[in-house]
């Protein structure tokens, strides 16, 4: 039979409240929850399966009690209590993962105050917090992409720090040595930093811009490379710099350089610059999800990246990126939370449940749950009035980096 659980996720002790069951040991388990009835779904169930007789109404089935209650309750106290910590160990991971992301946001605050009439200070503040990450990705072996909770971190620090922590995320998917990886962060910390010479109106491009406000625009990149000159960088962060928005095919600027001509660094950063300004527009009424700004990427701009960069940010990012918003498979809407970099396919996701508070809504592993897959990818617009305060999804789409767990499936009993 598949059957429905009415009651919270707190209170029984399977991975979801909707499933099929496999085996007697759950029908034992479901006794001993002391239920008057379950519902279950004939049109969802085994073919096998005979009707229940008339007396019995189609939608609930009555359970037998328990042959074993004292036991059967202090197994449930025991998963309860286990589901318990879990939850407190989730909340206390995103919790870190926000309050390093807002560091580094606070430390490029300090950069952006230095870098006119202190550069070599500038310097050794970027140098810090790039060396800082780039310790962190390397020990952790396999590592998690989290989306980060909304209004974290300072406004001018989102997109620099943002930039930073997929690109080095990237580079270490594409095999990147610590040195490279250290090259590519600065890069994609500083890369804007020439915007600073320009007027507010002029640090985001429109499509309303004149040729003037354009080109004015376009020299943020030399700007930028101006200021890297002065913080003494090497070379290949000037490069990166100074190409972060040429385009493989030609078509970027401000020198119209392709293919060959670019650095690895500087393809990583053009990516992952592009990337993070399709989610979080200026004008967030043309923002897209993570889930359709991936395919447009793929579907529409393949020949702007170099091949095997996007491959690899491809893969690293999942089909459906963290933040996306999804329907799954058993009709419920979940919003993504989570991606294993070495494990992409089946994410993590926190499912709307009206039965559980939110904020004490799990992370539900998908990769544990091979039945309960992803359905489609959905816009928040059309998520129920309910779903969508429930799921909240962000205005703002920012990433961390934490360790798997060991065997991605420590998380996924929730």
């Amino acid at each position: 039979m598949y059957i429905q659980l009415d009651i919270g996720w707190m209170h029984h002790p399977f991975p979801v409240s909707s499933f099929r069951i496999a085996s007697a040991e759950q029908i034992e388990t479901l006794r001993g929850l002391g239920l008057a009835e379950v519902r279950y779904f004939p049109k969802k169930s085994d073919p096998e399966l005979q009707e229940p007789s008339a007396d019995v109404p189609a939608a609930t089935v009555e359970t037998e009690p328990a042959p074993s209650e004292p036991a059967a309750a202090a197994n449930i106290d025991a998963e309860t209590l286990r589901r318990r910590e879990l939850l407190e160990a989730q909340n206390l991971a995103l919790a870190a993962c926000d309050q390093r992301f807002s560091v580094a946001t606070k430390k490029y605050q300090t950069l952006e105050r230095q870098v006119s009439d202190q550069p070599d200070e500038a310097r050794i503040c970027g140098e810090a917090l790039v060396a800082g990450c780039v310790s962190e990705l390397l020990e952790n072996g396999d590592s998690v992409i989290r989306l980060l909770s909304e209004g974290v971190g300072e406004r001018n620090g989102l997109h620099p720090v943002n930039v930073l922590v997929i690109s080095l995320l990237l580079g270490r998917a594409l095999g990147m040595t610590s040195d490279e990886l250290h090259e590519v962060g600065i890069a994609a910390l500083l890369h804007d930093l020439g915007k600073l010479k320009l007027p507010p109106n002029l640090r985001q491009p429109t499509a309303s811009m004149i040729p003037m406000e354009r080109t004015r625009y376009e020299s943020h990149v030399g700007e930028s490379v101006a200021l890297a000159k002065r913080m003494g960088l090497a070379e290949p962060v000037l490069k990166a710099i100074a190409q972060h928005h040429e385009m493989c095919d030609g078509s970027g600027f401000p020198l119209r350089l392709s293919g060959g001509e670019l650095s690895r660094a500087s393809q990583v950063l053009a990516l992952v610059n592009r990337y993070d300004r399709m989610c979080n527009p200026a004008n967030g009424v043309d923002a897209l999800t993570p889930h359709e700004a991936l395919s447009v990427l793929f579907a529409q701009l393949k020949s702007r990246f170099d091949s095997v960069v996007l491959g690899a940010f491809i893969r690293m990012m999942g089909v459906y990126p963290p933040g996306s918003i999804v329907q799954l498979v058993n009709d419920r809407y979940a919003i993504v939370a989570s991606v294993n970099s070495s494990r992409p396919l089946r994410p993590k996701v926190i499912v709307h449940d009206s039965r559980v508070p939110k904020e004490e809504a799990p992370i539900l592993d998908l990769e544990t749950v091979p039945e309960l897959g992803i359905r489609r990818s959905l816009k928040p617009s059309q998520l129920p009035r309910d779903a969508l305060d429930y799921l909240s999804p962000r205005q703002r789409i920012c990433y961390f980096f934490e360790r798997a767990v060991s065997g991605g499936h420590d998380e996924g009993d929730l």
